[in-house]
């Protein structure tokens, strides 16, 4: 067994196990108090831009607005109103968003939203080249150091474009042309994480899936395939670099909005 066991996910993998263990020969099995236990002695890094108006975002998205309705010092408490789009900061697409009659934000089951966390790191490669695409080569190299991908599990791509957040216009980074170059995902790969390796979700760091030289053309197909296998993603993640590539878990959670096409997330990686 590789290093995975040595990491978070291990640990909880070994509770498990000894659980499993302990209701074979009869003794009591560990509880859940034990389970939080473990998860509470590792370190918690938050995934999630706070979203507020101006914040970068998909093209054809209008801004967020913020109202005071009450206040505190005239009221006795204050009450916002937030307008914006599902699709807003750090969010969940789910099914729906592109396909009518699959799951929406409601309908996402509540055990897909605890996962195995893996990080497929390519932040050399997009500094390099701001229109790389994920390989079938960078998942291979990854399954090489740490085995092969869990099923279930949620594979982040980092490529470090977090790091320009807030400048919209260095996330989007359109050239003279009008022609968007930031990375993403490829076809091959993704067929790759959710035919074969059977994973639950997927997320990035940029505010599309498909690499910004396709949304330019408004080709969305990537996005499109995923959804279309009745899985959702999450889009503009943060803070990937302070997480390891395997061994950490990640949390997700949304509002259930009834019959909801996207909202804004939380996403809690607890690492190692």
């Amino acid at each position: 067994m590789r290093a995975w066991v040595s990491t978070a996910y291990g640990a909880a993998a070994l509770l498990a196990a000894s659980m499993c263990a302990n209701a074979a020969d009869g003794k009591t099995p560990a509880s859940l108090t034990d389970a939080l236990a473990v998860i509470q002695s590792h370190r918690f890094v938050d995934l999630t831009h706070a979203f507020a108006p101006g914040i970068p975002h998909w093209k054809g998205a209008p801004n967020e607005t913020v109202k005071t309705l009450y206040t505190v010092e005239k009221d006795g408490f204050r009450i916002n109103e937030y307008c914006h789009i599902g699709q807003w900061g750090t969010h969940v697409d789910p099914p729906a968003h592109f396909h009518d009659g699959l799951h929406t934000v409601d309908q996402i089951d509540p055990k897909d939203m605890l996962m195995p966390l893996v990080v497929i790191d390519v932040h050399d490669k997009a500094a390099k080249n701001p229109d790389y695409v994920l390989s079938v080569d960078d998942i291979h190299s990854w399954e090489q150091r740490h085995g092969r991908i869990p099923r279930g599990a949620f594979v982040a791509m980092r490529t470090d474009w977090a790091k320009r957040w807030p400048d919209d216009q260095a996330l989007a980074n359109k050239d003279a042309a009008g022609v968007f170059h930031y990375p993403g995902w490829s076809m091959p790969v993704l067929k790759l994480l959710y035919e074969e390796r059977g994973i639950t979700a997927s997320g990035h760091e940029t505010t599309d899936t498909d690499p910004g030289a396709a949304t330019t053309k408004d080709d969305y197909s990537l996005e499109s395939y995923i959804l279309g296998t009745n899985h959702y993603q999450i889009e503009l993640l943060s803070n990937l670099d302070q997480v390891p590539e395997a061994g950490a878990l990640v949390w997700i959670t949304f509002p259930k909005v009834e019959n909801g096409s996207g909202f804004p997330a939380r996403v809690i990686a607890v690492v190692p």
